[in-house]
C-alpha cells in the first residue's frame, strides 16, 4: 500500500480520532481491556456464506471447543446493508456480536468510533506471513483493530469457447464485443448499480487509465485527463452496447449469475466467482471459461484491493474466546479451505506458491498478480462520505445524466469537502 496515496485521509483520520477524545478509539465504545482474559459462547456474524465455507468452519471450532462455540449469524448479500446492520448494533451496544467480519474500508471508520477492539496486549494478534495490504487494510492509527482474514483482488473472467486468448488491454477487450454479438450475448459487464461495487468499479475504471483519487502528496485529484479517459471507457461502452443497459443494475452476484448463464463474454468480479461457475449444477459455463488480469489501457489494469478482516467487537463479554476464534480464521489449514471451497483469496503469502493449491485453482498466480498491483481505497472515518461521492457521481456519468468532466468536478469537490 503505498502510503502517500493515503496521506491526506491519514490526517483525516487523525483529526477524527482527537474530536473522539481518545487515540485507542472514540466515544461510544466499550471498554476494550473488559473480556481479554474471558472464555465462553461468542456470536461471528458476517455477510452471505455464498459458498458455504463458513459453516463447515463453525462445526470445526464447536467439535474442538464444546464450551467456547461460535454461534454463525449471516447478514445479506449486499455491503451497504451489512455495513448498516453492523453500525445499527455496535450503536446499540449489542454484546451479541462479538466477532464480526468487515469489509477492509469499514476498519477505519468503526475504529474511530471506538467500536472495535485493539489487538494489543493479551489480544495481540501474530501478522508474520501475511500480505502486507492486508495488515495495513486491518490497521488504523498504526494499531492492528482486526486480523486480515481473506484479501481480494478483481479479475477478468472470459468465455474460452469464443476467446481463445484474453485481451490485455481496455481497447482490445472493447474490439472483440463484435464475437460476443455475434453469438447474441452480452459483451461485458462489473458492478455498476449505485454501491460500493460502483466505487469499485469506477476507481478501477480511473486507476487503470493512469488517473487517481488522490495525489501522491495526498489530495484529491480525481479530476484530471487521465481520469476522464478511465471514466469515459466505460461511459461509452454502456453508449454503445458493449456494456449492455442491463448492466446498471448489476450488483456482483447479477454479474455471475448472468455470465454462469452464458449471457456474458467478459466479467469483472472477484475470486469467490470461480468455485460457483465451477460447481453450481445452473451454470451452463463451467468447463468453458478461465479468469486473467483485468485489462487497463496499456496493460494490465489496476485491480481495487478488496477482502475482509476478522474483528472483535468492543462489547463482546468473551474477547480470549474471540481471540482465538480469529486466528483459527487465519491459520494456514483455514485459509487453504477458504480458497478451495470458496475460491477467496488467501491472505497468507506462502500459499500463492502452494503446488497442490495451484493445481485445484489454476487462477492462483492471476489473483497474486492482482492483489500486488491492486490500489486501495482511501482509509478514513468518514469513508461513507467519500464512496458516496464516487458512487453518485459515477453513476450519473453512466446514465447520461452528467457529461464526464463535470462528474469527476463533482466528485473531486465532494471528496474534497468528505475530508474538510
Amino acid at each position: 500500500m503505498k502510503k502517500s496515496r493515503l496521506a491526506f485521509f491519514a490526517g483525516v483520520a487523525t483529526l477524527g480520532l482527537a474530536l473522539a477524545g481518545c487515540s485507542g478509539g472514540g466515544s461510544g465504545g466499550g471498554d476494550a481491556a473488559s473480556g481479554a482474559d474471558s472464555r465462553g459462547p461468542i456470536t461471528y456474524v458476517q455477510g452471505k456464506d455464498n459458498s458455504n465455507v463458513i459453516r463447515p468452519l463453525v462445526d470445526k471450532w464447536n467439535a474442538a471447543h464444546p464450551k467456547e462455540k461460535v454461534t454463525f449469524k449471516e447478514q445479506s448479500d449486499q455491503a451497504d446493508q451489512q455495513h448498516d446492520d453492523l453500525v445499527q448494533h455496535f450503536q446499540a451496544k449489542d454484546k451479541g456480536y462479538d466477532v464480526v467480519d468487515v469489509d477492509v474500508v469499514w476498519t477505519a471508520e468503526f475504529a474511530a468510533k471506538g467500536w472495535l477492539t485493539p489487538l494489543t496486549g493479551k489480544l495481540k494478534v501474530n501478522t508474520s506471513g501475511l500480505f502486507d495490504s492486508a495488515v495495513q487494510s486491518a490497521t488504523y492509527n498504526k494499531t492492528l483493530f482486526a486480523a486480515p482474514q481473506t484479501s481480494d483482488g478483481g479479475m477478468l473472467y472470459y468465455r474460452t469457447d469464443l476467446v481463445k486468448t484474453p485481451p490485455k488491454t481496455w481497447d482490445e477487450m472493447m474490439s472483440m464485443c463484435s464475437i460476443a454479438k455475434t453469438a447474441g450475448i452480452g459483451c461485458y459487464a462489473g458492478q455498476f448499480a449505485k454501491y460500493e461495487g460502483l466505487t469499485v468499479n469506477a476507481s478501477e475504471a480511473i486507476n487503470g487509465a493512469g488517473g487517481s483519487i488522490l495525489s501522491k502528496s495526498g489530495a484529491p485529484s480525481v479530476d484530471s485527463a487521465d481520469s476522464a479517459k478511465g471514466l469515459s471507457a466505460i461511459v461509452d461502452a454502456f453508449k454503445d452496447g458493449n456494456i449492455p443497459a442491463e448492466a446498471i443494475t448489476y450488483q456482483e452476484e447479477q454479474g455471475r449469475t448472468a455470465f454462469e448463464e452464458g449471457k456474458l463474454m467478459f466479467l469483472r468480479n472477484w475470486p469467490y466467482v470461480y468455485s460457483l461457475a465451477k460447481t453450481d449444477g445452473s451454470s451452463v459455463v463451467k468447463d468453458k471459461f478461465a479468469v486473467a488480469p483485468l485489462p487497463g489501457a496499456s496493460g494490465v489494469g489496476a485491480s481495487t484491493l478488496g477482502g475482509h478482516n476478522a474483528a472483535i467487537s468492543a462489547y463482546s463479554d468473551h474477547k480470549a474466546t474471540a481471540k482465538d476464534f480469529i486466528e483459527f480464521l487465519t491459520n494456514e489449514e483455514s485459509q487453504k479451505y477458504f480458497a478451495t471451497k470458496g475460491s477467496l483469496a488467501p491472505v497468507r503469502t506462502s500459499l500463492y506458491d502452494d503446488a497442490d493449491l495451484i493445481k485445484q485453482l489454476p487462477y492462483i498466480p492471476t489473483l497474486k498478480e492482482s492483489i500486488l498491483k491492486a490500489v486501495p481505497r482511501p482509509v478514513t472515518p468518514f469513508y461513507p462520505a467519500v464512496t458516496k461521492a464516487i458512487q453518485d457521481n459515477a453513476y450519473s456519468a453512466l446514465k447520461g445524466d452528467k457529461t464526464v468532466d463535470q462528474a469527476l468536478k463533482d466528485m473531486q469537490a465532494a471528496i474534497k469537502s468528505a475530508g474538510s
